[in-house]
């Protein structure tokens, strides 16, 4: 059964992976064993510094991953590639300074030079990256993955926890589910056998497509979003999925709470008492 992870528990890893001193291997090597575990990772989703260090500071927080959207909302950017890579780079690498654990990027679809973003995302101390395919022809897609892990490898981080997204249910339109489903299976099925140790297929994915993508390729491989009426985390665990992440919802439920407190301010208002202190 999925429980959260008991308070204190990044304390329970070696001292030599829980230490800013960390080698950037070190971190991947952790963050792969996190994703090999039954027990689900989970990772509420960083957009700065400061959202970085509220996450590593909540008891049970094991890794962390940024969202692409939330940073580039952040700096003023609309999704889909528009921020310059330099600008993400620069964030996430402010987020991993930010924390003592392991760090996944959420590096879109590589920014035009996949490769390069992620030596440079390697160079900043990030241990993992989403990539996603965006319905290339598969063969290219699946080529990527290879090539990419190749490049994590020559960086010398050959646990380099590359989620190889599949974009087959966000670009599905009003397409047969059936076939949507035996898309992603293919693919993800390509994307493992080309080195990549975990696949992230996003969408509300009931049981039965979940239980067919663990099914096809295997406990622990499997990485899925979090969104309003997903499976019980408990489910998911019992499942056999490696990981749930909540790409940009988390940064909306800060800013929706932010704008609870403009609304309750204009009404006369002001500061709820339970708000919390940054430390």
């Amino acid at each position: 059964m999925w429980v959260p992870a008991a308070p204190g528990y990044r304390d329970g890893m070696t001292d030599q992976t829980n230490t800013r001193t960390a080698s950037t291997p070190d971190r991947a090597t952790e963050l792969l064993r996190l994703h090999r575990e039954e027990t689900l990772l989970t990772v509420v989703n960083v957009w700065d510094a400061i959202s970085a260090q509220v996450v590593t500071a909540t008891p049970g927080t094991r890794a962390l991953a940024t969202a692409s959207h939330s940073i580039a909302a952040t700096l003023g950017y609309e999704d889909g590639e528009n921020i310059p890579v330099a600008e993400m780079i620069g964030m996430v690498e402010r987020i991993v300074r930010a924390t003592d654990l392991p760090v996944t990027a959420d590096l879109e679809g590589g920014y035009g030079d996949a490769l390069d973003t992620v030596r440079r995302a390697i160079g900043v101390g990030v241990v993992g990256a989403n990539l996603e395919d965006q319905m290339r022809p598969l063969a290219e897609a699946a080529a990527q993955v290879e090539a990419v892990m190749a490049a994590a490898a020559a960086e010398g981080v050959p646990d380099f926890v590359l989620n190889a997204r599949t974009d087959a249910f966000v670009k599905a339109g009003d397409r047969d589910p059936a076939e949507v489903l035996a898309d992603a299976v293919e693919r993800s099925r390509a994307y493992l056998d080309a080195g990549a140790p975990v696949v992230f297929v996003p969408g509300k994915l009931d049981e039965q497509q979940v239980s067919t993508l663990v099914e096809a390729l295997g406990p622990q491989r499997l990485t899925v979003i979090g969104v309003p009426g997903s499976l019980p985390l408990a489910r998911l665990e019992e499942l056999g999925v490696a990981r749930v992440s909540y790409g940009p919802l988390s940064q909306r439920v800060a800013l929706t709470a932010l704008q609870e407190l403009v609304e309750d301010v204009h009404r006369g208002g002001g500061v709820p008492a339970s708000v919390r202190p940054l430390n």
